[in-house]
């Protein structure tokens, strides 16, 4: 397969997954409808802001480095459109959980990490095997391969998250076993 035919099934990956994962949530927003509005719980933990933080110094920053030298400045064009790519889809997703929980305050919300982060981690991968084992590139495979350990822990991070996201109660937040009166 050439480079111009990988980019162009890159392209349709990236649109078939867009026009999916969008269906996908429209169906669910239409059947959960009737839910009460939905909030991210509030404060946030400490340790919630730190990985955030984290995560977007390495997940964003880091790639960011990355397309700037290798795909701009040593012109090597299938970094940039690989990392491109994962911009695009970072930036789609971005943009969808903030429409869902700010527009619609829509439960919704919880589920577009849970499509998006595996596709992430798939894209990362694909893009580790279509990336030429030329040895200037031994950083950005390398990169590749962090970014994917990254996104999986990520992903178990916000798997991980769910009872409190969706306000589950535990038994120290209930009152088991006390008199309701």
């Amino acid at each position: 397969m050439t480079f111009s035919n990988h980019n162009i099934y890159l392209f349709l990956e990236n649109l078939l997954f867009l026009v999916c994962a969008t269906s996908f949530f429209i169906f669910v927003s239409w059947v959960w409808r009737d839910s009460k509005p939905f909030s991210i719980p509030q404060p946030l933990p400490t340790w919630f802001k730190v990985w955030f933080a984290i995560v977007l110094v390495l997940g964003i920053a880091l790639p960011l480095l990355a397309m700037v030298l290798w795909g701009i400045w040593w012109n090597y064009q299938q970094v940039l459109i690989l990392l491109a790519d994962y911009f695009l889809m970072l930036g789609l997703q971005i943009l969808s959980e903030s429409v869902v929980a700010r527009k619609f305050h829509s439960c919704v919300w919880v589920t577009i990490p849970c499509l998006y982060l595996p596709y992430r981690i798939w894209q990362l991968y694909q893009g580790l095997i279509l990336l030429n084992p030329q040895p200037e590139l031994i950083w950005v495979r390398n990169l590749l391969i962090f970014e994917i350990v990254l996104w999986i822990f990520n992903y178990g991070v916000h798997l991980s998250q769910l009872p409190r996201l969706l306000r589950w109660e535990t038994p120290a937040s209930s009152h088991l076993g006390q008199d309701p009166t």
